[in-house]
């Protein structure tokens, strides 16, 4: 490498760059995936798969995903409490109203995560240097606040019946009535952790996790109903009692999740793959530091890596610039990566 490739600054190969200021890259499947009715319902359905082909890693594609995952789901769980409150009018099941007003409320959950996609379009300014993508994050740790307090909710009122008995009326209803609760929820956990693992969204699979845990207390409500039939009515309390424990556990998951993305946290197994590839790449002696961490649900990445000082700058740009392309092609999600180029340090004489 020339002498005047030393003083060169780093990061700066003349290389083209994304519209967030790192190296944009498109990745092409040779796959297509079923639209309409048809790819909905497989959607739902489809169990996730961990293969990178799967991934949605244009950054445009992927915010309007998270928004129609949003959006279909704030629909589904709308129509599951209108059922539920037309149920409850025709009945005037009081056991059922408080279920019904907790899914109401749940299906708003989606606007922070809808507000915050819409955010993420929007293009870096000269405050948010790096964009908006961190807002999904924030919406993450509100969904863990919502998910928290149905756990709550949900230990209160089982603690509260457990003591204070009341006699559920419409058991028939009431039963039939959680079921929907249950089924709506449940469907709509499945599609937005599913959408959510594709394009790499912790708050959307905490949304999902959160929409798990509301099905949870639906199906305690069923539950509990054929324990009343049965002749036995602790049960209702008993299994709230154990519904509130599954909802903790799902919380851990979520809480986990979302905070180690506010910490800029990445599996280890991803950074392996990233630095191996680098590695990989011809003209790369060593790879001297390698950062990444997510902004919003995509994945970016800072690297450096050692070349021979006998080159020019231009070919240990052309370098660093093939080991961009390799790493963008390897790692799944990733977006943006800026690779900088230093030549390899002389060995120390012995004096």
């Amino acid at each position: 490498m020339s002498a005047d490739s030393r003083q060169h600054p780093p990061g700066d190969h003349g290389h083209p760059h994304g519209p967030d200021g790192g190296h944009g890259h498109d990745h092409d499947h040779d796959h297509d995936h079923p639209r309409g009715a048809r790819g909905l319902f497989l959607s739902i359905f489809k169990p996730h798969s961990h293969d990178s082909a799967d991934s949605i890693d244009d950054a445009l594609e992927s915010n309007n995903a998270g928004i129609r995952a949003v959006k279909i789901s704030l629909i589904a769980l709308g129509l599951t409490a209108v059922a539920q409150l037309l149920v409850v009018l025709a009945t005037g099941s009081v056991a059922l109203l408080a279920d019904t007003i907790h899914n109401f409320s749940d299906a708003l959950t989606a606007v922070p995560l809808w507000i915050a996609f819409v955010l993420a379009r929007r293009k870096p300014t000269r405050r948010y240097t790096y964009g908006y993508g961190r807002a999904e994050d924030l919406a993450g740790l509100f969904v863990v606040a919502m998910i928290t307090l149905s756990a709550i909710l949900a230990g209160y009122e089982s603690v509260r019946r457990l003591i204070d008995q009341q006699p559920i009326t419409h058991v028939w209803i009431v039963f039939a009535a959680g079921l929907i609760g249950f089924a709506g929820n449940e469907l709509v956990a499945v599609y937005r952790i599913r959408v959510g693992r594709q394009i790499g969204s912790a708050a959307l699979v905490a949304d999902g996790l959160h929409a798990r845990t509301d099905g949870f207390t639906s199906l305690a409500v069923a539950l509990g109903a054929i324990g009343v039939m049965l002749g036995f009515p602790l049960a209702d309390p008993i299994v709230g009692v154990v519904i509130t424990i599954a909802i903790l556990a799902v919380l851990k998951g979520a809480v986990v999740e979302v905070f180690r993305r506010l910490m800029d946290g990445v599996d280890p197994k991803v950074v392996a793959a990233a630095e191996q590839a680098l590695a990989d790449s011809p003209g790369v002696a060593e790879v001297r530091r390698l950062r990444m961490r997510w902004d919003g649900h995509r994945l970016t990445a800072e690297a450096d890596i050692t070349v021979d000082p006998a080159l020019t700058l231009p070919a240990a740009r052309a370098i660093a610039h093939a080991a961009e392309h390799r790493v963008l092609d390897t790692v799944p999600k990733l977006v943006v990566a800026d690779v900088h180029a230093y030549p390899v340090p002389e060995p120390a004489h012995a004096h």
